[in-house]
């Protein structure tokens, strides 16, 4: 399975993001994680497209990437103004609940990295509730530095599982992914951003309505102002989309 292989692709800015609907994804990672071959998962949105666009290497770790989602309403949108759409948002979160419902058919195991130890013991507690039959073939937190990467790589492998969830936040988890991607030998890795938080209890997930209304990344600013400099990227993803219309889709 390759991008530009099986997977049929529009390319924003240069970064190639998935055109299939959430039921042909999980059936692609099905067959991804039975093929045994490291596969590293993207759940992109604007603001990861632009901080690649500011940085090379985290363009490098996404044009890399075996699949990148569009878990961003905003690249929906972009895709859609500029002829080519994606088939619908596929957001991280639900992918994870739909990887590990197929796993429950195969006993797959499931490694849990990042957050803290509380969400993180909380979380492992919470999907084995959720799906009995999966196997967390174990979990830990998300604070170490990279004198202690060989360390956790090393029990990663050794645990062997066939889903990998990272959550370290976007500017740490991808690149780490990256890196340490066929040392790790994980058939499927994603990196899940603040999932765990939710799987938890910590935080709640934005109401239906905001999600229908595709307004979750407004609910998560209501409730966290300290993400108000990030989310600033959103106006200047979609000025620059609406401005650069002819150009946003061609290879680069």
């Amino acid at each position: 399975m390759s991008q530009t292989g099986s997977i049929p692709t529009v390319s924003i800015y240069g970064i190639p993001f998935s055109k299939l609907t959430m039921k042909e994804t999980v059936k692609v990672l099905e067959q991804a994680v039975l093929s045994k071959q490291p596969h590293q998962i993207i759940t992109a949105n604007p603001i990861m497209v632009m901080a690649a666009l500011e940085n090379p290497a985290m363009m490098q770790v996404m044009q890399d990437a075996e699949m990148i989602v569009p878990d961003g309403t905003g690249v929906v949108w972009a895709a859609n103004y500029c002829g080519d759409p994606v088939a619908e948002r596929v957001p991280g979160f639900d992918l994870l609940h739909e990887l590990l419902r197929v796993g429950e058919n195969y006993r797959w195991g499931v490694y849990l990295l990042g957050s803290t130890s509380e969400v993180i013991q909380a979380t492992a507690d919470r999907l084995l509730q959720q799906y009995p039959a999966i196997r967390i073939v174990g979990y830990r937190d998300g604070f170490f530095g990279p004198a202690e990467d060989e360390q956790v790589v090393a029990s990663i492998r050794q645990a062997a599982p066939d889903l990998l969830f990272v959550a370290r936040g976007a500017d740490t988890q991808e690149p780490w992914i990256h890196k340490y991607k066929h040392e790790l030998q994980v058939p499927v890795t994603m990196g899940v951003g603040g999932s765990f938080d939710i799987i938890s209890g910590k935080m709640k997930r934005a109401p239906k309505l905001f999600q229908k209304l595709r307004l979750e990344w407004f609910y998560r600013l209501l409730r966290e102002p300290s993400r108000a400099g990030r989310m600033l990227a959103l106006p200047k993803f979609a000025l620059k989309v609406m401005r650069d219309k002819e150009n946003v889709t061609k290879a680069r």
